[in-house]
């Protein structure tokens, strides 16, 4: 499509879709588009008649592996199983929107206004931080609306079956016994050491592993990239802003800054006009001469509330008191006193007892970059014009680079999920995969990177995904096999020992003890703590024994004691939540099971 608009762009019939284009992605985003030129018939499932977008799957997929939490090699599985709760989730959908679970777009507002992820340092929605989180995570307001509206759907619904099913006390009473039972017992780490010889890969193992594991080591699509930034920051960099400039940009600042402020006020309810200024001028006079302020306000001041503080109003900010108010304190430098200020209360003295602002050279990188970005507004903004007209046609992007004036740069090879830096930003990788960039050979669309950055991206070179041959990955494989070699043989030896302990020999073990803890107690590795909590109640008073593996050793644990938990007020209350949400998981989880078997399911 984008090779056509290229070259017949001339003609009125294009100009008038790329314009509608454009005003539906500027009012709705960019999944406008798909309503606008129909749907999506690339679908990966469909449930009950319900289309599933492959879309929206390589959507969360994108964003589970760019989490960080999910390794490359896993993307095939984590593929199936986010379809799969696609999938149930459509289906608790249907379910919701059948029983008459609905929320009302104002309803929706108030959840979003309300979200603290997107309200300001006072606590009140912000429209520029709410852009900017779902522009991390991947999202336009539409599809974000559109996923919330599901998600309290689901929860409206997940309440609503928790609530109608309960427990019995004696069910409550014996939660409560085991969530706060406490155990004493010992452990022992058996490590690699601990082993009489260490295991070593052979050939066979290796080739067998590797068999077994090809997708371990399969290696995603890639690309090789160029690309070119135009950047505000990088233009400021090479301005040279000279002091004058950053002290007036300081004062600028100084005079929007909340300041504490004292005043002395006569109200002309019981002064004449003439008299109040005339003592308002003879106050001036003696605080010019070293009187205090703060006592003449004391004495001589209306405002009794603030005269017992000296005149101190507190730090005030601007709309306060008026605007004839606002013009004299914030034109006042600290310490400084006003001329005669009117406003509705009366006449008044103010003086500027301190100013919220950090000093000059506190401020002084942050001020130049301020002054330096402002005098490229203008150069930044014919730069970003001349990328997109000039990368739009362009056959290469150095030409572009250099007519421009920004570097070309290269990328070494890519995939979708395992890019860095500026290439991991939300949209880049996205662009660089597309099939007019990727297949067709084109420039990409300017992509915005925020307020301050534009970029282009055009694929060098690209290839396939590939299972990556033996011969290069044999070292990975080696280590691989050696470590499970090494778990094998620490699981065999630790059940040689359990057997001897279980039989009543007494073995030279170095034990670690831990007396009395609970399940959420941090003495002992984690893996250790929930392995002795696993194992059976001793009885007639001989130890339990058991094995659990940590990250690189197993831990023999013999478990000595158990004592019933002493629970009060708080935990019973701790208790009662935690029965709730495994009663709501397992109602969730039923009825999921119940819906799929009844679900006309096709993938």
């Amino acid at each position: 499509m984008l090779q056509r608009i290229r070259e017949g762009s001339s003609s009125w019939g294009v100009k008038i879709i790329i314009g509608v284009v454009i005003l539906a992605m500027a009012l709705f985003g960019a999944e406008s588009l798909l309503g606008l030129f129909g749907d999506d018939e690339n679908e990966v499932a469909e449930v009950n008649g319900e289309s599933i977008a492959r879309q929206d799957l390589e959507i969360q997929v994108q964003r589970a592996m760019r989490s960080g939490r999910v390794p490359p090699e896993a993307e095939d599985e984590v593929r199936q199983e986010l379809l799969n709760e696609l999938i149930t989730s459509t289906l608790l959908t249907q379910y919701a929107e059948e029983g008459g679970m609905a929320l009302s777009d104002d309803q929706l507002d108030e959840v979003i206004v309300s979200l603290p992820e997107f309200q300001d340092d006072e606590g009140g929605f912000s429209s520029e931080r709410f852009q900017q989180r779902l522009s991390q995570a991947g999202y336009t307001p539409n599809t974000f609306r559109k996923e919330l509206r599901k998600d309290l759907q689901r929860r409206q619904l997940q309440q609503g079956l928790a609530m109608s099913d309960f427990s019995l006390s004696y069910e409550r009473e014996r939660l409560e016994r085991l969530e706060y039972q406490r155990r004493s017992f010992r452990y022992h780490l058996l490590t690699p050491d601990d082993l009489e010889e260490v295991p070593e890969a052979s050939d066979e193992d290796i080739e067998a592993y590797y068999e077994a594991n090809q997708d371990a080591y399969r290696r995603p699509e890639q690309v090789q990239l160029a690309y070119v930034i135009v950047d505000r920051q990088r233009l400021a960099d090479n301005v040279d802003v000279e002091e004058q400039a950053l002290r007036d940009a300081y004062a600028e600042r100084a005079e929007e800054a909340d300041r504490r402020v004292s005043h002395i006020m006569l109200s002309l309810d019981e002064h004449d006009r003439a008299e109040a200024e005339e003592q308002l001028s003879s106050l001036r006079e003696r605080i010019e001469e070293g009187e205090s302020f703060a006592d003449l306000a004391q004495e001589y001041s209306d405002d009794s509330a603030s005269a017992q503080d000296g005149g101190d109003l507190g730090v005030i900010t601007p709309g306060i008191f008026g605007d004839s108010f606002d013009d004299a304190a914030f034109s006042l430098e600290q310490d400084e006193v006003s001329g005669i200020v009117e406003t509705d209360s009366g006449l008044h003295l103010l003086q500027v007892t301190d100013i919220d602002m950090p000093a000059f050279e506190e401020l002084r990188d942050e001020l130049r970059q301020e002054v330096a970005q402002a005098r490229v507004e203008e150069q930044f903004n014919d730069k970003v014009q001349q990328l997109i007209d000039e990368s739009f046609a362009a056959d290469d992007l150095a030409s572009v680079a250099d007519s421009v004036g920004v570097p070309l740069e290269t990328s070494d090879w890519v995939s979708r999920d395992g890019a860095e830096g500026v290439l991991s930003e939300p949209g880049v990788m996205d662009a660089a995969f597309s099939d007019d960039v990727l297949e067709e050979g084109y420039n990409s669309d300017v992509i915005e990177l925020g307020n301050d950055r534009h970029m282009v991206v055009r694929v060098v070179d690209h290839r396939s995904a590939t299972t990556l041959p033996l011969d290069d990955v044999r070292s990975e494989v080696a280590s691989a096999v050696e470590t499970q070699l090494m778990r094998e043989g620490l699981r065999a030896l630790a059940n040689s020992r359990l057997d001897r302990l279980r039989q009543g020999e007494s073995l030279n073990i170095d034990w670690q003890s831990v007396e009395r803890v609970t399940r959420d107690h941090d003495a002992a590795p984690e893996a250790v703590v929930r392995g002795a909590f696993r194992l059976e109640v001793p009885a007639d008073e001989e130890s339990t024994y058991g094995q659990v593996a940590t990250d690189e050793s197993v831990a023999l644990i013999a478990l000595d004691s158990v004592e019933e938990g002493e629970v009060d007020e708080q935990s019973q209350g701790n208790v009662a939540q935690m029965a709730e949400r495994l009663r709501a998981q397992a109602a969730i989880q039923g009825l999921s099971e119940h819906l799929r078997e009844e679900a006309t399911i096709e993938r």
